[in-house]
């Protein structure tokens, strides 16, 4: 029984290294695109997409200031979530300010939201979130308990790549516009709630699962 439970937690630890890579993939790209299209201001197919871009541009410094530390955020996740050694713990350091100036940045873009209140109600509440488990991750280190530390980290990746997920949503809402009839103002306040709240309950799920394991006398999964 104890075997077939391990076997189970083995391949839902696999499916979730899967879905991490997939938002970190997804999340690198957006910002990359971003960061092109704020530098040229190339034309996109999509008019509503043009939109949303010059939206940005006009704000580009903020953008800029949002976007690049967490561009540096996700790129450090993997040397935490897979570190196997004392010497790369100064990415864990690093993803504290980053983490501060994502998450300050992030309510500061929240003031024009393209999804209007909806989405400024997704942003204020996971962000701070967000902000809450880097602290809290932050009161775990300097007590020197690094279990607490790791599970109020992947509580902070998990929101923060959030933004990859909500992605695939706003694409379903762009493919079924004809159906749905809503524009974007309508939808991306939902895309956000639909996109954080998924990532956020599937780390939840994956953290109580650990500790039942935990519970059970399981010793740590392997995370490479």
């Amino acid at each position: 029984m104890q075997a077939n439970e391990r076997t189970g937690a083995l391949r839902a630890w696999r499916a979730l290294r899967i879905g991490y890579w997939m938002c970190f993939l997804i999340a690198v790209a957006v910002v990359v695109r971003r960061i092109f299209v704020l530098a040229a201001l190339s034309s996109t197919p999509r008019p509503e997409m043009g939109g949303l871009d010059a939206a940005f541009a006009s704000r580009a410094a903020l953008t800029l200031a949002h976007i690049l530390p967490a561009l540096a955020f996700v790129l450090l996740t993997p040397f935490v979530l897979f570190r196997v050694s004392v010497r790369s713990e100064w990415p864990e350091r690093l993803l504290f300010p980053l983490g501060a100036l994502v998450g300050l940045t992030a309510y500061a873009m929240s003031r024009d939201a393209v999804g209007g209140w909806t989405e400024r109600s997704a942003v204020l509440f996971f962000n701070s979130l967000f902000l809450l488990s880097l602290i809290q991750a932050y009161r775990y280190r300097r007590g020197g308990d690094p279990t607490g530390q790791r599970r109020w980290l992947m509580r902070a990746i998990g929101i923060l790549l959030g933004i990859a997920t909500t992605r695939p949503v706003v694409g379903v809402f762009f493919a079924t516009r004809s159906i749905t009839h809503l524009q974007p103002s309508e939808f991306f306040g939902l895309a956000f709630w639909i996109g954080f709240s998924i990532n956020t309950a599937v780390v939840e799920w994956w953290l109580a699962a650990e500790q039942r394991a935990a519970l059970s006398g399981h010793t740590a999964l392997p995370i490479r």
